[in-house]
This record gives C-alpha cells, structure tokens and sequence, in this order.
C-alpha cells in the first residue's frame, strides 16, 4: 500500500503536543484554520467514546495559492490534515503527505508546492521528535 502520510510518535501527552503541534505548525508558516474534534464528535453522533484525537486544517496561503493557480482541483485537497491522536503512552501526530497531490496533477507547479509543503511538514515532525531524519516523518 502506498503511503500517504508523514508521521511520528511522541512520548508526552496528548494536551501538550496537542500545544507543541500548532505551535511547530505555526513556525513552519502553517495557520490552523479548521479544527475537528473526533473524539468529542463520535461520542456526540454515535455514542462511542475512542482516545483523544483532533484534526487540524493547516494552510499557508501563498502555498494553496499558488497550487490553486495551477490547477483548481487541488482545492479539494486543501487545508493540509494534521492529525494529533492519543495512543497508548504517547501521543501519534499523523499529516497527509502533500507529495500524495503530485499523483493527482502533473503541473510542475503543484509538484513544487507540495515539495515546499513537504518539507515543511516533515521539519515540523523533526522538530517534535528531535529526529532530523526520515524517521520522523514514516507512516
């Protein structure tokens, strides 16, 4: 199966990297623009309870722009999903990987973007693990 997210395991709770990842989001010129809360969500709709776990909408305008200029249909893929879920004695911090866009369009633009918002997400992950290499950023 091909992977299509960057992620990292942390071994703090979940409220403090909940505070950690928006905070790391916010230095790599992401601002959070949605936020989900599944765990509150399910227990609302359907009446199971399942471990913390929210879902971040980072974007950085200048990026989506220039992607959307490219080819609009990359809006559907818009904002950047970043995943913070309780699991076990730590907390998993999960992104959907941008390069994931280049197999949907074939503009040289949306292939620079994502590289750009690649690189940004996996040195948001390295500064949350203090990893500085792909580990930090494996599914």
């Amino acid at each position: 199966m091909t992977s299509f997210t960057l992620s990292a395991v942390v071994p703090a709770s979940y409220a403090e990297t909940l505070v950690r990842v928006r905070q790391l989001l916010g230095d790599a010129g992401f601002g959070v623009l949605t936020e989900i809360d599944l765990a509150a969500t399910l227990h609302a709709k359907l009446g199971v309870d399942i471990p913390q776990q929210v879902i971040l909408g980072a974007c950085m305008p200048q990026l989506a722009h220039r992607a959307l200029e490219a080819d609009p249909r990359i809006a559907t893929m818009l904002p950047c999903n970043v995943v913070v879920a309780a699991e076990g004695k730590g907390t998993r911090v999960e992104a959907f990987d941008p390069n994931a866009m280049i197999s949907f369009s074939t503009d040289t633009v949306v292939s620079e973007v994502a590289a750009d918002a690649r690189q940004r997400l996996t040195g948001m992950l390295e500064a949350l693990t203090g990893k500085k290499d792909d580990d930090a950023a494996r599914a």
